[in-house]
């Protein structure tokens, strides 16, 4: 039969797309337009061969072998077929299981079915090696692709050169045209403004009771100096009685101490604004705000609700098939994507200027869900079941920047 299949490793081309732009095979760090990815496949593969394309084969591996949401897009384009092996996670990495397996299997049985005149293989595995052979011995002509090595050598099996028929490289300016390094750099939000009721709960005096605990922490951490005969030198106190010497300058106050300050029964020693009676702290490296010693939400923040108490089941289906077909993917693009839907189906706008007087923080249960539909896009692989920091940084720039948009549309006056 006169036509082309195409047989793509999707570790090797994208693994090796990241290594030629990024610099490393972590395909975290590119991203991929899925969509011009395939035809440019297409259009490459039916000029070399000089064969109409019968089909796309994409081997992936994934966790439980349960479709990506890159699986998921792909799987819907015409001529385009995936077949996923299993991602599984050894000595801190992950690695695909079955994939070579597969692809073996897919070329053999093309092959002897008589179902394509040429095979284009874009892969690197010599595993291949004897299902390219068999290939051959049933009138196939073999078209060998490679990705461009960033060291400028063979990225690919020399076995696996040496038998096939024809030999093509994907130079950088191929790939990039649908695929690109993911700039790490400059997508972070910005710097929030110096906090002033921050520097009053730190430099407020702390009473009594909580510079007890910290002399009694402080003697903790001394204990095993003292031990082995290396104690500090020691200060006289009010009576002349000698008093450990702490162990730095000043001490930071902990939480506990901090929300001491406006503890039940308890002062400040010194007169202090009312904002340096408001404890914050956060568990995702930020300030939150929270009453007191952790009373609850605020209200401020309870009053906002969740995108998933916003959306219909009708729209959650919706949704999903904008996923899977529109969103990229791109941290930056999922921020914004999960902004604009939360804003849409807002009943009050005025949650959007209340939730922009929070920046930089977003309140933990809108976090905790924005994180959540992220994971949906990938963002989760090849980092040990955790979002990578870079990626989280650029989630939630993608979602203030639409908040800041919003926010700043809705407070020009009207007729500007």
């Amino acid at each position: 039969m006169d036509r082309c299949v195409v047989l793509v490793d999707a570790g090797y081309l994208l693994g090796a797309a990241a290594s030629l732009l990024a610099g490393e095979p972590a395909r975290s760090r590119i991203t991929v337009d899925h969509a011009a990815l395939i035809q440019g496949l297409r259009e490459r593969a039916e000029a070399d061969t000089q064969q109409p394309l019968l089909r796309i084969y994409w081997f992936d591996g994934a966790p439980d072998r349960v479709p990506q949401p890159e699986h998921r897009r792909l799987r819907v384009m015409p001529r385009v077929t995936v077949r996923l092996g299993a991602l599984t996670r050894s000595d801190g990495r992950w690695a695909q299981k079955g994939v070579d397996a597969a692809m073996h299997a897919e070329l053999t049985e093309l092959a002897r079915n008589r179902a394509c005149s040429d095979v284009v293989l874009v892969t690197g595995d010599g595993d291949l090696l004897p299902g390219l052979m068999s290939a051959k011995e049933h009138g196939v002509a073999v078209h060998l692709w490679a990705v461009q090595a960033a060291d400028g050598d063979y990225n690919q099996s020399e076995d696996l050169v040496a038998e096939a028929d024809e030999r093509r490289v994907l130079d950088r300016a191929w790939i990039t045209q649908a695929v690109r390094a993911r700039d790490l750099t400059g997508i972070c939000s910005p710097a929030p403004a110096p906090r002033p009721e921050i520097a009053a709960i730190l430099s407020a005096p702390l009473p009594e009771s909580a510079l007890a605990a910290s002399a009694e922490r402080a003697a903790e951490a001394q204990a095993p100096s003292v031990r082995n005969g290396t104690a500090p030198p020691e200060a006289p106190g009010e009576n002349g009685a000698a008093v450990p010497a702490p162990s730095g300058v000043k001490g930071v106050p902990t939480p506990k101490d901090l929300a001491s300050l406006r503890g039940p029964g308890s002062a400040p020693a010194a007169p202090a604004p009312a904002s340096a009676a408001t404890l914050r702290w956060s568990s995702d490296k930020g300030w939150v705000e929270r009453p007191g010693a952790a009373l609850g939400e605020s209200p401020e923040t309870a009053s906002l609700p969740t995108l998933a108490q916003l959306t219909s089941a009708e729209q959650r289906w919706a949704d999903r098939e904008e996923d899977i077909t529109t969103v990229g993917g791109d941290p930056y693009e999922v921020g914004q994507v999960f902004a604009r839907r939360w804003m849409e189906r807002l009943p009050e706008p005025s949650h959007v200027q209340k939730l922009s007087t929070m920046y930089p923080r977003i309140p933990h249960r809108i976090d905790g869900e924005l994180l959540r539909y992220a994971a949906r896009f990938g963002l989760l692989a090849h980092k040990d079941d955790q979002i990578d920091e870079h990626d989280r940084y650029a989630i939630r720039a993608g979602f203030w920047r639409e908040i800041d948009v919003r926010a700043a549309a809705e407070r020009q006056p009207a007729g500007e």
